[in-house]
């Protein structure tokens, strides 16, 4: 008998999209999926075929969630990390507000619940819900042989590591504080037991996380219902055009910033001006957010568009140039494609540091970003083979994962079972 799930994320592109692909899934299994996220969303969400139940409606009337976006957009550093601590405190309280009528009024069976989300989980342990947390991001499961997710830090085993990653975690649990609390705050007026660790937001039944086992520094203290399931990827409904007859023989260099550093009009110039003396053809897919002034003063003659079929371009690529954001990363890697990443906020210089260390690609720092040394790094990333081989073996570490299928199997035995569902490890 089919359920009814409902998932809670950010409304951002980058969670939306791993997370539409699963719900295909479960919808062709026979399930309902309900995204629950700000008015602004409702079309996104409806374009793909799924409900739609909006919350937050008064802090986010239509039409404002783009302004927040462009906000969080134009910091770095720590007055990034500020704002989103207040974004994140703010979407918390609304969840914990608005999603238990939701799950009443919807006959809402289970949550699937991002694991940046901290709230959440306790929604469904309120309402008696069984929920699972899927990882769109890294992984935040934290343990003292990882670095901390928003570090640059590199994986090192030593002892020193180990102190510098506590550090690191204490700090950055000290800083978050306020999101934590909004929600502790709400288990205790509803009766529920006071978290004691960050992690204790993840579902006991079972965490799913959209990395390869390969793209993960070596763990050894992750939960028995962990899995990596590689990426969550599926057909969507809404189909992207884009000039194919426009690709020549050039090997192809696929530049994309995601959908929240996009608008970084300087960055777009610099990849165009250190490609444009190279045999290579560049493709960048900006998001909509170059005006067409911008485009055509671009140095060289890159193929700029709007949005593009990213998957069919990669798979197409010699080499993808992105911020560090995780689909892009693993939609290159799903395909052996070695990258160059400019990271800039939140974890991409820990995907970064990922990439760096599983020799798939190299790092141009963005406070070091210049066109000679952007240059030169795509210069020896196309030149090298050692990297084109590395990202062989990620592809092969994606296609043995299980991608959304093992995901969606893993929901379902979860909602069947009541039970935890342990990963074979």
């Amino acid at each position: 008998m089919g359920r009814t799930f409902g998932v809670i994320a950010p409304p951002v592109t980058g969670h939306f999209n791993p997370l539409a692909a699963l719900g295909h899934e479960l919808q062709e299994r026979g399930h309902r999926v309900i995204f629950l996220s700000v008015p602004d969303w409702q079309q996104k969400v409806q374009a793909e075929g799924f409900d739609f139940y909006p919350v937050g409606v008064a802090e986010y009337p239509p039409s404002t969630l783009a302004v927040t976006m462009e906000k969080m957009s134009s910091l770095n550093g720590l007055s990034n990390l500020s704002y989103s601590i207040a974004y994140y405190k703010q979407e918390a309280e609304i969840f914990l507000r608005d999603v238990p009528s939701a799950i009443d009024a919807e006959g809402i069976d289970a949550l699937i619940v991002d694991q940046t989300e901290r709230a959440g989980g306790t929604v469904a342990e309120y309402k008696g819900k069984p929920f699972v947390t899927v990882c769109c991001a890294l992984a935040l499961n934290q343990e003292p042989n990882i670095p901390p997710f928003i570090t640059p830090w590199n994986y090192q085993s030593s002892w020193w590591a180990r102190q510098r990653n506590r550090l690191g975690y204490f700090t950055y649990n000290r800083i978050t504080h306020p999101i934590r609390e909004a929600v502790q705050l709400q288990r205790q007026r509803w009766g529920l037991p006071r978290q004691k660790r960050i992690d204790d937001a993840s579902s006991r039944l079972a965490q799913i996380c959209q990395q390869p086992p390969g793209f993960d520094f070596p763990r050894s203290a992750l939960p028995d219902c962990f899995h990596y399931t590689g990426p969550l990827r599926g057909r969507s409904l809404v189909p992207t055009e884009f000039p194919f007859d426009r690709l020549d023989e050039r090997p192809l260099v696929y530049a994309s910033l995601g959908t929240i550093q996009n608008r970084r009009v300087e960055v777009f110039q610099t990849i165009a001006a250190a490609c444009a003396d190279l045999p290579v053809q560049l493709v960048i897919a900006h998001g909509g957010t170059l005006s067409a002034d911008v485009v055509n003063q671009l140095p060289g003659d890159p193929l700029v568009v709007s949005y593009a079929p990213q998957i069919e371009v990669i798979r197409r690529a010699n080499l993808v140039i992105t911020h560090g954001g995780l689909n892009t990363t693993l939609d290159a890697l799903a395909y052996g494609v070695p990258l160059v990443v400019i990271p800039f906020v939140h974890e991409q210089p820990a995907i970064a540091c990922r990439v760096q260390w599983t020799g798939t690609g190299e790092i141009v720092w963005s406070n070091q970003l210049t066109t000679e040394r952007l240059r030169a790094t795509i210069e020896r990333v196309l030149g090298n083979p050692a990297y084109q081989t590395a990202a062989l073996r990620l592809k092969a570490s994606c296609e043995q994962a299980g991608g959304v299928t093992k995901a969606a199997d893993i929901i379902e035995r979860v909602i069947t079972t009541g039970q935890p569902v342990l990963a074979n490890r």
